[in-house]
């Protein structure tokens, strides 16, 4: 078994590349999940907002228009890559936003003012190393009264975006090594009630966990679906590494299951865990 990299070489390397070069097509795809995230942050005008794993920024902008120009965004994440296409697209964010402070850090262990009134995090606390030093960090950085809203991914049997093309790619390509229980990943949190318990052991109150289910357009036909299966998201590293003719092996074998549909929709379930920092 082969040693694995830091979350922060990870990020930084050809996978955050891609990320950022790939970011409308998975911002369209996760959409209806940024909204329910938003939603349940129930920012307001004014307020102070900190996201965790920001990526390429979307869910950072959108906070900024929701609490408007006498608010304040940070946006943190470990990936200098993504963090510059965050920079790029905020050039043309509206002048009404909120200001957008983007902040390369880990954080586990950035140093945390207590001054926001929201924390949220659209898929990045499955990837701490340590996950209760983290979340008691995030703790640290909000005020009294102050709330979190995190969203991550359900386990892949209830996500059919990851779990058709996953095991139509595996009918051809070889399998690949076993996840290390509790290791950073995609599926870290998907035991129901884990995070939760976390936050709780990290001096939260008020913790509520709801299931998110939405339905996900991976691309107008099967040709464009089966490349952001295998371009973005947990399928990809099945083919990362592979020559020519598996890549192109595990591609029929991936539009080939995908639904006959226009667009391309599968499913995704996730779980929607919010508190509130008693102080």
């Amino acid at each position: 078994m082969t040693d694995p990299i830091s979350q922060t070489e990870y990020w930084n390397g050809e996978a955050g590349e891609r990320w950022a070069r790939l970011q409308d097509a998975l911002d369209a795809a996760f959409a209806p999940l940024t909204e329910a995230l938003i939603a349940a942050a129930a920012l307001r005008p004014g307020e102070r907002v900190l996201d965790i794993g920001c990526g390429c920024g979307e869910t950072t902008l959108l906070a900024a228009r929701a609490v408007g120009p006498r608010g304040s965004v940070t946006g943190l994440d470990v990936s200098r890559p993504m963090l510059a296409r965050a920079r790029q697209r905020a050039l043309a964010a509206d002048p009404e936003n909120a200001p957008v402070a983007w902040v390369e850090a880990d954080a586990q262990t950035q140093p945390l003012e207590p001054v926001h009134d929201a924390v949220l995090s659209r898929f990045g606390v499955m990837f701490f190393d340590e996950s209760r030093a983290a979340l008691a960090n995030l703790r640290r950085g909000l005020r009294p009264g102050g709330r979190i809203a995190l969203l991550c991914w359900q386990g892949l049997p209830a996500n059919d975006w990851i779990r058709v093309p996953r095991e139509a790619a595996l009918r051809v390509v070889p399998p690949p090594e076993p996840p290390v229980p509790g290791a950073p990943g995609p599926f870290r949190f998907a035991e129901p009630g884990l995070l939760a318990g976390l936050l709780r052991q990290a001096g939260f109150a008020a913790v509520a966990e709801s299931a998110v289910l939405r339905d996900l357009v991976l691309g107008r036909d099967a040709e464009e679906a089966t490349r952001f299966a295998l371009t973005l998201g947990p399928t990809s590293v099945l083919v990362r590494d592979l020559g020519e003719a598996e890549r192109a092996a595990a591609f029929a074998a991936v539009a080939a299951a995908l639904p006959r549909t226009e667009p391309v929709v599968l499913g995704a379930a996730c779980w929607l865990v919010t508190a509130v920092n008693p102080g």
